[in-house]
């Protein structure tokens, strides 16, 4: 790598992509909706930085590719098992049955990450909230703790944290975020309960009676994958590159071959969400080089410092932008730094700044971590009138900030 840092304005592609994922769903989504233009954004911003890096330093170019594939064949592993797995039914949508799905689905997150464990439960939970007028709130709550929050637990919980692991963080390092997980968790928990026990009182009788009376057991098919998912626990905590990434394979092959296409389909599984991932993050892992670098070598100057910083200047752009790169950009920063060297360069308690605030704070708009907006249009495809942007950040501002607020007293100060 050149010692020299390189030129500000070979930053500029980054932020531009950035704001493009921000910006472009909201402002043009028919035109965003094609991988192909998607590919065209990606590889126009990120062209101009792989030729001054095949130049300037080929090596870290190498390294990146290296990165990127196991980053894509991680999520496209999770995503082909995960999908095979098809959970069906419809209970007695108490307040306590709810917030047992929503338990469930904060320790799934970090098992199956927290797009497969939103594809898995969300339909079964509207299903089951089906005869009831109020489910809103419900469907938001869902967003906060299994779509986000939950995943913090693991690298294959979210991919930001998954991308640490890639950097050197040790798998089992996450196990010790379980003190805010659990208080973020359990306090999101309580007072959905609380909130859904006033909403259920509010229900009009005829719909509570059709809720006890139009009920089916919840059914599993496609329950040998679970298999898969354990196997590739194991992988990703015992196997190094290219092991890893050929066990990864195989495992979501053998899943694929194995599972009918008729969970599939009922699942919504198709190629796509995999292809506008790897078109993305093309994109991404190149404009990230020159900033990640800058950031190494320069990030002292920028006044980051303490854990509380590192946890709210995170949150704050993860809320708006993608959290994986989020992630990257303020653990070179912290590298930058050149503080005790306790994991990847970093103190333990900047590095879990970093890693919850990343996680936790995607749940804060609907654009802030992709399986958000995938629940809300199931959501509203199942009838649910769900916030719009704006409200949703109300909603979020209300319950999320404060809690946040919180964690920085307890962890982070």
């Amino acid at each position: 790598m050149a010692t020299a840092p390189p030129p500000l304005y070979t930053v500029l592609p980054f932020g531009l992509i950035l704001l493009a994922i921000a910006i472009l769903p909201l402002r043009l989504p028919n035109w965003w909706e094609s991988n192909l233009n998607k590919l065209i954004v990606s590889g126009g911003l990120g062209g101009p930085i792989l030729a001054v890096y095949l130049v300037r330093a080929p090596g870290v170019l190498v390294h990146t590719a290296q990165d990127y594939v196991s980053f894509i064949v991680l999520l496209a592993g999770l995503y082909v098992i995960a999908g095979g797995i098809l959970l069906r039914g419809d209970l007695e949508a108490t307040p306590l049955v709810n917030t047992t799905f929503l338990g469930l689905g904060a320790l799934l997150a970090s098992l199956i990450g927290t797009t497969g464990a939103s594809m898995l439960l969300v339909r079964p939970l509207l299903m089951t909230n089906r005869e009831r007028t109020r489910v809103t709130h419900t469907v938001l709550f869902f967003i906060f703790i299994v779509s986000n929050i939950g995943g913090m637990l693991t690298p294959l919980g979210d991919p930001p944290l998954f991308l640490g692991y890639l950097q050197g963080v040790p798998f089992a390092w996450t196990f010790r975020l379980w003190r805010p997980w659990s208080v973020m968790v359990g306090a999101l928990l309580a007072v959905y309960f609380v909130w859904d026990t006033r909403a259920y009182t509010l229900e009009p009788l005829a719909a509570l009676r059709r809720d006890r009376a139009e009920q089916t057991p919840l059914r599993v098919r496609g329950g040998a994958n679970a298999l898969p998912l354990v196997g590739v626990v194991l992988a990703v905590a015992f196997l190094a590159a290219p092991w890893r990434e050929a066990a990864l394979v195989a495992l979501a092959a053998a899943a694929y071959w194995r599972t009918p296409a008729a969970i599939r389909r009922a699942n919504g599984v198709t190629p796509s969400p995999i292809i506008e991932v790897a078109v993305l993050f093309f994109g991404i892992f190149l404009t990230m080089v020159p900033v990640l670098e800058l950031l190494r070598l320069r990030g002292g100057e920028l006044g980051v410092r303490e854990p509380w910083h590192f946890f709210w200047a995170t949150g704050a752009l993860s809320s708006f932008l993608d959290n994986a790169p989020t992630y990257l950009t303020f653990l070179a920063l912290a590298q930058g730094l050149r503080l005790t060297p306790e994991v990847v360069g970093v103190p333990h308690a900047i590095l879990a700044a970093i890693s919850v605030g990343a996680v936790a704070m995607g749940a804060n708009s609907y654009i802030g971590n992709a399986p958000n907006f995938m629940v809300k249009a199931i959501a509203e495809e199942a009838g649910v009138k769900m916030p719009s942007f704006a409200a949703y950040l109300l909603y979020s501002g209300t319950i999320l900030v404060p809690l946040f607020a919180l964690v920085t007293v307890l962890f982070f100060r």
